[in-house]
């Protein structure tokens, strides 16, 4: 089966999307529904992000070494297809947009093996400076690498659904 995996652009070392490693659902995620638990849609979600700012160089030792980190200021989540415990899952993040302090990214959480769309979540991420706790502008070469995935990504255009608020259905009359 042909994934949207095919349509890369590579960006460096980061494929346009980035693609996280299969990723497998544990049992204690599992509600009385028999499903995935939404709180864990945003673990899932957590962890792709966590992978992908590896590659981009503000992972856990970019924090060690130099003081800075994100924390995610909005989230926009939504679910389309249950997942169940056996299901390999992937996501898909697409970096939609950055500025000095800010990262856009939208992501869709996959079956690794069949390639339907599960939920997507949708994340606007500040860049902090954690010696004082506050939003701060990213480093030159932090920003320089942002800004060339952002560009590789773009060109790939924006992923169905980005951009969606919470609203109830407008009526027709």
């Amino acid at each position: 089966m042909t994934l949207e995996v095919d349509r890369n652009v590579d960006a460096g070392s980061i494929a346009a999307p980035f693609v996280t490693t299969v990723m497998q659902i544990e049992p204690g995620w599992i509600d009385y529904n028999g499903h995935l638990n939404m709180a864990y849609y945003n673990v899932l979600f957590d962890r792709a992000i966590d992978q992908m700012w590896l590659e981009l160089g503000i992972g856990p030792d970019y924090l060690k070494s130099r003081g800075g980190s994100t924390f995610t200021a909005e989230c926009h989540v939504r679910y389309l297809r249950e997942v169940h415990l056996g299901d390999p899952v992937c996501v898909h993040v697409y970096l939609i947009a950055a500025d000095e302090k800010r990262i856009h990214t939208f992501e869709e959480l996959r079956h690794a093996e069949e390639g339907w769309l599960s939920a997507t979540s949708e994340n606007m991420t500040m860049h902090v400076d954690m010696s004082i706790r506050k939003v701060a502008p990213f480093p030159p070469d932090i920003r320089a690498r942002v800004d060339e995935v952002a560009a590789a990504h773009r060109a790939i255009g924006k992923p169905e659904g980005t951009g969606r608020s919470v609203a109830m259905p407008s009526k027709r009359t």
